[in-house]
């Protein structure tokens, strides 16, 4: 457990095709695995995590949309997945028209915040939001309820400059509406020990950012890429591939980054 209060981790980068939902996906599964209460709040309209936990379109009757325009309370759009302590609040597409809807509320940046401020949010030790790949009101509304952001960064030519992007964006986050905010991590993503150029982009972030950059390395791995297609995560999809392995080990360095910090 993290302590008396719960740990949000919003789950962003603007480009997309790094691993941001997989990541949310799997590592939401291992920090169950391992005895936490997680929740995952689908931000993305396109509902990848919802689907990949096989949470489907039709049994979405109550929604994040509904969490953020509403006056539902938490619980009443949260549903339980196949994964025990693991529960999800899922996207639908009616996300896609809420920068219009609430556009012109005094409030709209803190819709999530407040939502996650309600006592029964609590009930989990883990709150992780899954964001769209751009920087609209969806990504703002996430890391202003947010205590920290997790980059995936693909192991990839552009990283250190698509990551810098991120950054920026996380200093304006800071300078406008949640002064707190803190960078929990960056979790290299698709690595392949084959390819000279991902060791090279590796070692590059590592010499920027240090010890944000988690030492575990998410390999590019098949099993990751199929387990979705069957609403799984990859750690029920297949426990010993090497995906899911690294996701266990990604999770433990988690829990240990936070029982630092707390202690600290």
């Amino acid at each position: 457990m993290v302590g008396a209060r719960n740990r949000i981790i919003t789950i962003a980068n603007q480009k997309g095709g790094v691993g941001k939902t997989t990541t949310a996906i799997n590592l939401a599964t291992a920090l169950a695995a391992i005895g936490e209460r997680v929740l995952i709040v689908d931000l993305d309209p396109q509902g990848n995590a919802s689907t990949g936990l096989g949470i489907e379109r039709k049994h979405r009757k109550l929604s994040s949309y509904d969490l953020l325009v509403g006056d539902r309370g938490i619980l009443d759009v949260v549903q339980e997945t196949a994964v025990p302590n693991l529960f999800i609040v899922p996207s639908t597409m009616d996300l896609l028209g809420i920068e219009m809807e609430i556009a012109h509320q005094a409030d709209r940046v803190f819709k999530l915040k407040k939502a996650l401020a309600q006592e029964d949010a609590f009930r989990f030790s883990y709150i992780l939001v899954d964001c769209p790949p751009s920087f609209n009101l969806l990504t703002m509304n996430a890391m202003a309820a947010a205590h920290s952001v997790l980059v995936p960064l693909q192991c990839e030519f552009f990283a250190l400059e698509g990551l810098s992007q991120l950054l920026e964006t996380v200093d304006q986050v800071r300078r406008s509406v949640n002064p707190g905010l803190d960078i929990q991590g960056i979790v290299l993503t698709m690595f392949d020990a084959r390819n000279n150029l991902a060791q090279q982009v590796v070692n590059d972030v590592r010499t920027h950012l240090g010890e944000k950059v988690y030492h575990t390395l998410i390999p590019r791995n098949v099993r990751v890429s199929e387990a979705p297609s069957y609403g799984k995560p990859a750690i029920l999809y297949d426990l010993k591939c090497a995906g899911s392995q690294a996701y266990l080990q990604l999770a433990s360095e988690v829990i240990q980054r936070e029982r630092q910090r707390v202690a600290a």
